[in-house]
Order: C-alpha cells, then structure tokens, then sequence
C-alpha cells in the first residue's frame, strides 16, 4: 500500500495496516457473476435471516414515520423522531467501531438484535394499551437507535469475512440489496398491516422477525478480530480516525457522502408529505414510495458489480452522485403518482451503487482489524448526517412546502455531482489505486 508521509504521524498508525487477507467461511471458489457471493453457504445463511429481520424493521418504520405524522400532523416532529433514532450514531459510532475491532463480532451483533427487538416489543405494548406520547415514542426510538449504532459497524465488518476479497464487492452490493428488497416490500406490507389491523400489530411483527438474524447469526463461522493491546480505548479510536482524515482518498470519499446524506438521503423523511400533501394519497401511497426506492436498490446491485469490471470506481461515484441528484430534482416537481414511481426508482438505483462502491472501496484498502472503525466513520457520515438533514429539510417543509425542501436537496447533490465531473483529480488519487487491489 502507498504511504502518505505528507502528514506528521501518519506512519506510525500505518504501521500495522497493510492489504487485507481473504478470508472465507464457507466452501466456494470465487466467481465472476452478478449472485457470486450466495456460493458461500455462510454469507447465503445470513442474507437470508437479514433479510427477514430488516422486512420487519421497515414494516416498523413505516408504520411508526405514519403514525407520527397522524398523531401531530407535523413534518418537523417526523424528522424529529428519525434525530433521535440516528442521533446515537453521531454521537456513539466511534466507540461503536472501536468495539467492533475488539470484540466477538458476531456475539456483539446477537446482544444488539436482541436490545432492538425488546425495544419492538415495548412500543407495540405501550401504543396498544394507550399509553401514547411523544416522549414515550422518542425515549423509545432512541434506545433501539443506540443498539443500532452497536450492531452497525460490527455488521458492515462482518461480511467481506463471509466472501473472498474477489467477490467483496458482490458481497456488499447484494447485502445492501438485501436491505432495499426488504425496503421495497417492507413499506407496502406495514402500510396493509396499518390499515388492515392497527400500529402496533407492525411493532410485533418487527419484534418477531428480529429471531431470525439471530439464528442465522448462530450458525454462520466467523473469526474474532486481533485486538490492539497497544492502545486504551480512547486511542483505538483515535488511530482509526486520524489513519482515515489523513488519507486523501478516505477524505474526499467522506466529503461526497456527508453532501448526499445531508441533502439527498434525508429526501426520505419528507416521503410521508410526499404521499399526503402532494400526491393526496394515504398511508398505501407512502409505503408504495418507499417501496419504489427499495426497488431501485434491488436494480442496482446487479448492476453495479456489471459496471465495476468495465468502469472504473471513482467513475460511478461521479454519475451515481450527479444521477441521484438529478432523480431528487425531478421529484420535487412531480404530481403524478406512477412518475413519482420512476424517479424515486432512479434514486434508490443511484444511491445504492454509490454507497455500495464507496463501502467496497474503504474496506478494500485496510486490514481487517481497522475495517469496524473505517465502517464507523463511513457510518458516522453516510447515517449520522442523515437525520440532521432531515430535520433541517422537515423544518423548510413546514416553512414553505414539501417539494421546496425537495428541490433544495437535489440541486445540492446535483451540483456535487457536476463538480466531481468538472474536477476529476478530487476523486482521482481516492480510487484508483483501490482498482487495481479489487481485481
């Protein structure tokens, strides 16, 4: 690997970072097709229980994000609820990291599905007994949110184990795409679950299906990280930091995340006023929306590991950031319920083969042992800016409209798009020497 020796320190921490290893559980020989990674029996076995379980999380979001904007017919407290269910990865995901290149990966993602699903059960049990608040919805909200934070790093860590380094790519993209089918069919099933029976038989669906990672979890083979004796804690964390702001490809891959996810992936949060302010549709047409952006990921996975042997990275980050923004533009001036369809299709297939390459190529380029604490950052800026954008875009919703605070997200990412095209160095120096080690 190049070393940076332009920064004071930098060598030190990268004394011990160097290509990472494959390495596999499971019997497979690596393969070149779009569904290479499912040839490992252990990735296969955790896809599936992911899947199940990330079916119910969507089930719950959708009914909790509608549920809330019935009860306060407010945009902003919608966005307020999201703050407080990704506000712990601002502020803990750093130590979240540090922990998952410590710790028993698998036995930390356990304890994590665990707290999230007794969390699921408490709120069904609350709201079907009346017990309703905002308060009680936030406090809530927040604790399954610091789990989450726990179980992410570990979970994005865990899976380049699973596949070999040939077919990491695949690995990620068909994990993300395993999370977006559930997105595409989580939503229409919450919302039938909604209006068919009430809230709260959403939240015990949720609850349920988290046993299914857990099983999955027990009879998958991973291998426990080499943890630093060198260093406390606070250190630890540190030296992922520091190893990561001091490279210029880390950096910049940063920068273009922490533009998308503060105005672009917080269009999420303004779907719900989509659906009622805009389009006059109901609960359904929320969740079909939703779903449309979960198709567009399930579209893009294949199709990013298609690209990926004849474009080069740094490439599809320039036009998956530009098309995502240009798809958020179109939106925000739609009326019609079909050609919202198609354009939130055209953001989830941009925005899961921009955050499956940038995922790919962080992981790539360091050892195993760091891998929880680059995810930590990559999570700090992809998921911990997401819900303070969707805050800032909910409060300009409730000021002017729905398809203003839109149109304001997708002339941000727009415009990061065309500025990583007009200046192709920024992104030249981050990606494409990570090329040459995916091959």
């Amino acid at each position: 690997m190049r070393r940076d020796t332009e920064r004071p320190g930098i060598e030190e921490l990268e004394a011990d970072i160097v290509a990472p290893p494959a390495v596999i559980t499971g019997r497979a020989m690596p393969g070149s097709g779009v569904l290479s990674a499912f040839r490992y029996r252990d990735f296969s076995v955790l896809w599936s229980g992911a899947f199940v379980s990330n079916l119910g999380t969507w089930i719950h979001t959708t009914a909790l994000l509608w549920f809330v904007k019935e009860l306060t017919d407010s945009n902003a407290w919608v966005g307020a609820v999201n703050l407080a269910s990704y506000l712990p990865v601002f502020l803990l995901v750093l130590w979240a990291g540090s922990l998952a290149d410590r710790l028993d990966r698998k036995k930390l993602i356990i304890a994590t599905q665990a707290v999230m699903m007794l969390g699921a059960f408490v709120l069904a049990i609350c709201v079907g007994a009346g017990w309703t608040s905002m308060a009680l919805i936030m406090v809530i909200t927040a604790v399954m949110g610091v789990a989450f934070v726990f179980n992410f790093p570990a979970w994005r860590a865990i899976i380049p184990d699973l596949v070999s380094q040939e077919d990491m790519l695949n690995g990620i993209a068909l994990d993300a795409a395993q999370f977006n089918l559930a997105r595409s069919v989580g939503p229409l099933l919450g919302s039938l679950i909604v209006g068919i029976w009430s809230v709260e038989v959403a939240f015990y669906v949720n609850a349920v299906s988290f046993l299914a990672v857990i099983v999955a979890l027990f009879m998958v083979r991973t291998r426990t990280p080499a943890s630093s004796q060198r260093y406390g804690t606070w250190k630890h964390v540190t030296q992922g930091v520091v190893y990561a702001l001091g490279q210029h490809w880390s950096r910049n891959l940063l920068a273009v995340l922490s533009v998308i996810s503060f105005f672009g992936l917080s269009f999420l949060v303004l779907l719900p006023g989509v659906s009622k302010d805009v389009l006059g549709r109901g609960s359904l047409g929320y969740g079909v929306l939703l779903g449309a952006v979960g198709v567009g990921a399930v579209i893009g996975a294949p199709l990013v590991t298609l690209l990926r042997r004849r474009i080069p990275e740094r490439t599809i980050i320039r036009y998956t950031t530009l098309g995502f923004g240009l798809s958020l533009l179109a939106v925000s001036f739609c009326r019609d319920l079909w050609l919202c369809l198609i354009l939130t299709t055209g953001t989830g297939i941009c925005g899961l083969m921009l955050s499956a390459t940038v995922n790919t190529v962080m992981q790539a380029r360091v050892e195993r042992e760091m891998r929880g604490r680059m995810m930590s950052l990559y999570i700090l800026v992809f998921q911990g800016i997401f819900p303070i954008g969707g805050l800032f875009l909910g409060l300009i919703s409730d000021l002017r409209s729905v398809p203003f605070a839109m149109c304001m997200g997708g002339i941000a990412c727009s415009l990061a798009g065309f500025l990583l095209i007009l200046f192709p160095a920024f992104l030249r120096d981050a990606v494409s020497s990570t090329e040459s080690a995916l091959m």
